[in-house]
């Protein structure tokens, strides 16, 4: 088994970037020629002359070419995080970018795209190992061949720096020129990192010693922010897909901190405490937006407008989307969150209205009480004829149902889905060192997959209520506690650690879509909403507005720059246009106006008057300012879509038909439309020359 090198040093010269292993001398080194960045491997051990600088580094997260030079990032501090079955888990602290060329002058779109990732995706929650798969769960993991490198084992869909690391991949698989043919040697270099949340906490139930982990790995395609991606593209990727994985070690004696993975006892083959058997218990949900083409238009409203494209020209992506699901965990227990009601309503048809398509014979059933006729809507295929008779849909009004601060009716939807939940199991393996793995002794069958508009708060509520559900019948089942019994009775201090743990990734998944943390947090943390947690969610829908009308379009560029979907170097798009603002000057200008105008009021105002000076003067000049700056307003949330902050890298296809219609809109202004009609400079290049292309990777 080929494991990534946990001790590397970085040779920095002129001409080449030498990476070798400290630990493994007789290990071939690694070169980047410079300034070209061609790879190779170098079996001799002299290191290259006049290295100007050595640094030691915790391993390579890839290479990355822009417009006009190719960078290493490399990981220059990792923190470690805790042991996950022996093996220590490290968080991504600290990166540096090491370009091929020394360039002398300086260009301001390559600038804007080292800034994008330094600080957008550099600074986001990143954890690898250098000796235990974190991309794939544990129950997939005991199927694997342990004997090949760690990143061909990796789970293509979590290997969240997958696309930066193609350069040695492609190596590693072809060569090149002067090492033709694969290159194993190039495997310890190779080092898989996922995106997400991971808390490793070891405690104690009832004076028995276990180790809970929180493992949430974000899906690298259709990877974006909140309001610019949403539901599925032609490859049936669904956007903020995650999959959720809530493991229990039993008798692990490898949880502290200290020391390295490959400690006495497992080189002795025995593993736990006093000679048991260590067992590791895991259950794996998945969440995901609603398996259509649908958007939500931002236009500075706060409630988006909604776009719901034809359900039938989505069904072959959707078809890709289940077939993956199908295969990797079995049936799939659809649940939908969204409102019975108002706007969701569409979202919640269009769902419904695919799953009918794709299941044979579908058998509806709706069960109402006296407050709703619909409490829950239920969709199951009559028959098993065919792959998608496995799916089965469940919608649940959480917002209908919880209102009036009543949370505990969003445990009818457990409820609602206990049979289900009792035949689907969960995974149950032993640690066998001597085998070199996990011995399965019980594996989880089916998987539920929630979601709600953003897939962010009421599926992290929901999400928390499964796994509890799940974490009792566990510790029942290891006799733990007696039939009956809840964790959260009979042990408070566990409780406590359980309701922060998910809390915590509560906000890890929503900093990643929405840019702030979770609402409806106060449930998950205190297991009931309260009025601090409502202003709390007031808050963070404020700071949502603003971060995703002005901040959300450089952080969706980031994500498409680092994960592939933008490649500067093959743009077909002139010098320095890339990020340039397009729009005319008087347009750019009227929010300079709405703030001097703001200024000039509250100047005068608040600022005393000479003795003797005429009131009706500055009346007029407060009357004159507070209508420029009405009329500013005004202009601004009318024409909301040409002050979005919009995605510039792949232009998203309604970004551009809005800003067609609301230029068209102001030149038929009394006032503007003159001005701009004669001064119009043109559309950004970089937002809408490639419009094609964003729009087929979009939709």
């Amino acid at each position: 088994m080929t494991l990534p090198f946990r001790d590397i040093n970085c040779h920095v010269a002129a001409d080449a970037y030498t990476f070798t292993s400290p630990s493994s001398p007789n290990a071939p080194s690694l070169v980047i020629d410079r300034p070209t960045g061609d790879i190779r491997l170098s079996e001799t051990t002299t290191l290259p002359k006049r290295v100007s600088r050595v640094s030691s580094i915790a391993g390579i997260l890839g290479f990355i070419r822009l417009r006009l030079d190719k960078y290493a990032i490399v990981i220059t501090k990792a923190q470690p995080m805790g042991r996950l079955k022996g093996h220590m888990v490290y968080k991504v602290i600290s990166t540096d970018f090491l370009p091929m060329r020394e360039r002398q002058i300086r260009d301001p779109d390559e600038d804007n795209f080292l800034s994008l990732l330094k600080t957008f995706v550099m600074k986001g929650p990143m954890y690898f190992s250098y000796g235990i798969d974190l991309t794939n769960s544990f129950q997939r993991q005991a199927s694997m061949d342990s004997s090949s490198p760690l990143w061909m084992r990796a789970d293509d869909r979590f290997f969240w720096n997958r696309h930066v690391q193609s350069d040695l991949i492609n190596f590693r698989k072809m060569g090149n020129r002067s090492q033709p043919g694969q290159q194993p040697s190039v495997d310890p270099y190779i080092l898989p990192i996922m995106w997400g949340t991971l808390e490793i906490r070891p405690t104690t139930f009832r004076n028995t010693p276990l180790t809970v982990v929180l493992i949430t790995r974000k899906g690298r395609y259709r990877a974006g922010t909140r309001y610019f991606t949403r539901g599925i593209d032609e490859e049936g990727h669904a956007a903020n897909y995650n999959e959720t994985e809530q493991i229990v070690v039993i008798n692990d004696t490898g949880g502290g901190l200290g020391g390295y993975a490959g400690s006495s006892d497992m080189q002795s083959g025995k593993y736990g405490a006093e000679g048991k058997e260590m067992q590791v218990l895991s259950y794996v949900q998945t969440r995901g937006s609603i398996p259509v083409y649908w958007a939500e238009i931002n236009a500075l409203k706060y409630t988006p407008k909604l776009q719901v494209r034809g359900i039938e020209t989505a069904l072959p992506a959707a078809k890709k989307h289940f077939d993956e699901q199908i295969r990797i965990y079995g049936d799939n227990y659809l649940v939908n969150l969204v409102n019975q009601k108002g706007r969701e309503k569409r979202m919640k048809e269009a769902y419904e209205q695919m799953v009918q398509m794709l299941v044979s014979s579908p058998s509806e059933k709706v069960k109402g009480d006296t407050i709703t006729d619909e409490k829950f809507h239920i969709i199951e295929p009559s028959s098993s004829k065919q792959e998608y008779d496995r799916l089965h849909y469940v919608y649940f009004d959480f917002h209908h149902e919880t209102k009036g601060m009543q949370m505990q009716r969003a445990m009818l939807l457990v409820e609602q889905l206990q049979e289900a939940l009792i035949a689907q199991q969960y995974f149950r393996g032993v640690d066998m060192p001597a085998n070199g793995g996990l011995e399965t002794r019980n594996y989880q069958t089916s998987v539920v997959r929630t979601n709600c508009m953003d897939s962010l708060d009421r599926t992290n509520v929901v999400q928390s209520m499964l796994a509890r559900w799940t974490l009792d019948r566990m510790f029942v089942d290891l006799g733990l506690l007696q039939r009956g019994e809840t964790f959260s009775t009979a042990d408070p201090a566990f409780e406590f650690l359980f309701r922060n743990l998910w809390a915590d990734n509560a906000d890890t998944v929503s900093k990643a879509y929405a840019g702030t943390g979770a609402m409806k947090t106060d449930i998950t943390r205190l297991g009931k909403r309260t009025k601090a947690g409502a202003l709390g969610d007031g808050k963070v829908a404020v700071m949502r507005y603003w971060l995703n009308n002005f901040r959300d379009g450089p952080r969706q560029d980031a994500f498409d720059l680092f994960l592939g979907a933008y490649e500067p170097a093959t743009a077909n798009i002139g010098a320095s246009l890339v990020f340039a603002d397009r729009r005319p000057v008087l347009i750019q200008s009227i929010p300079y106006v709405l703030a001097f105008s703001v200024f000039f009021v509250l100047v005068s105002l608040f600022t005393r008057r000479a003795p003797g000076s005429a009131v009706w003067t500055i009346r007029l000049f407060i009357l004159f300012w507070f209508v420029v700056a009405g009329w500013s307003a005004n202009f601004i949330i009318n024409n909301g879509m040409l002050y979005v902050n919009w995605p510039k890298l792949n232009p998203r296809p309604w970004a551009t038909e809005g800003y067609q219609d609301a230029i068209s809109k102001v030149r038929k202004d009394a006032l503007l439309g003159p001005f701009v009609a004669r001064h119009e400079r043109g559309l950004s290049t970089a937002r809408y020359l490639n419009a094609e292309e964003g729009k087929k990777r979009i939709e």
